[in-house]
């Protein structure tokens, strides 16, 4: 089964959610794919001072403007998008993504791994790591950023049947684009890292983002990987089905050879 799927790196202005959907909707307006990622919190920037902030930008599901715009995107493009937004859910606030499919249907997964002064303004999620369809009947896990530093994170995403590992991301430690490589071998799966760029600053706040957004095969290898500061879209044909494969010799197996009765996980 030939798929094709996208990552997307760009430099998001801060608090300016109206002139970054308009820069991320031209952006899209160019890409020919099955399934594009987009980063973390892809239209508020990162780098908040104060909750005010943070609430001034965040939108429910599935009634923000936001969510709807990205819905006729992917219906018109005939391509599923998954992208970071701050989520307004009652009284609290989530670090989340969604998932829109071109057949209308939604999934939002909400950041169980808070990073830093993110939990000075989310709550960590509250449901655990699920697997859903998106175009074409390809499962899809969802995790964010941080997520990445707990090997939980993407094997509970295997275990439930991924095929691709979508990762929006703010990424300012330098380790994880390396990392997602044992991510993606250990569990068999293909996985897409989006993260953005540039320098952000409020006030005396500021946070370096380190770009190299990336697809990786189910072994690891780098398909597609950006540099530091480029802002683009970039494609590549993958095979899900070789998801459903986690034979690593004839008589080894990434997820039958598990051993959970010998593992101490708490």
């Amino acid at each position: 089964m030939s798929y094709r799927v996208s990552v997307l790196q760009y430099q998001p202005r801060f608090l300016e959610v109206q002139a970054n959907l308009t820069k991320l909707t031209e952006m899209l307006e160019k890409v020919e794919s099955d399934l594009v990622v987009l980063p973390e919190l892809a239209l508020s920037g990162y780098v908040f001072s104060d909750l005010s902030e943070v609430t001034g930008i965040a939108e429910s599901i599935p009634d923000g403007p936001v969510f709807n715009a990205f819905r006729d995107i992917s219906a018109r493009k005939d391509m599923s998008i998954v992208y970071g937004f701050a989520e307004k859910a009652g009284d609290m606030i989530f670090n989340s993504c969604a998932l829109v499919n071109p057949d209308g249907t939604y999934h939002v997964y909400r950041k169980i791994h808070l990073f830093n002064r993110e939990k000075l303004f989310f709550s960590p999620g509250d449901q655990p790591f699920a697997v859903h369809s998106a175009k074409g009947g390809v499962k899809v896990g969802l995790m964010i950023c941080f997520d990445w530093q707990f090997p939980e994170s993407a094997r509970s995403l295997a275990l439930l049947g991924a095929q691709i590992i979508c990762h929006p991301s703010n990424l300012v430690l330098p380790w994880c684009q390396e990392a997602m490589k044992t991510r993606s071998l250990e569990n068999r799966v293909y996985s897409i890292t989006s993260n953005r760029i540039g320098t952000e600053f409020n006030g005396e706040l500021s946070e370096y983002f380190t770009g190299m957004s990336q697809i990786l095969s189910t072994k690891g290898e780098i398909l597609i990987r950006m540099n530091e500061t480029e802002e683009a879209v970039y494609t590549v044909e993958i095979d899900p089905s070789l998801a459903t494969n986690k034979a690593v010799t004839e008589r080894n197996n990434a997820i039958s050879d598990r051993r959970p009765e010998m593992y101490s996980l708490r």
